[in-house]
């Protein structure tokens, strides 16, 4: 069964976009995580996000990813891989 994502992409230079964000949120790192929207977020990254396959809200299938996030105020949060212009790495865990 295919999970639904806000957003799917299927340009090659989107796809390979999402592949180089998960390269440098490797597990266990604290990282500070630029979001199109301009928000900043200091978190730990508990491990490497997936990328892989979703369908739309119009069924179309493309690729996106999530990434967990711990910011320290005892819950886990998921944002998507698309949703982050650029990340810092701060150091590891």
């Amino acid at each position: 069964m295919t999970q639904h994502a806000p957003r799917v992409h299927t340009e090659a230079a989107a796809i390979d976009r999402l592949k180089a964000l998960q390269l440098q949120l490797g597990g266990e790192i604290v990282a500070e995580l630029h979001l199109r929207t301009g928000e900043v977020i200091v978190a730990t990254v508990p491990e490497r996000p997936t990328v892989q396959q979703f369908l739309d809200a119009d069924g179309n299938e493309g690729t996106n990813g999530v990434v967990r996030l711990d910011t320290g105020d005892a819950g886990v949060h998921l944002i998507w891989l698309d949703e982050v212009d650029h990340v810092v790495r701060l150091g590891s865990c």
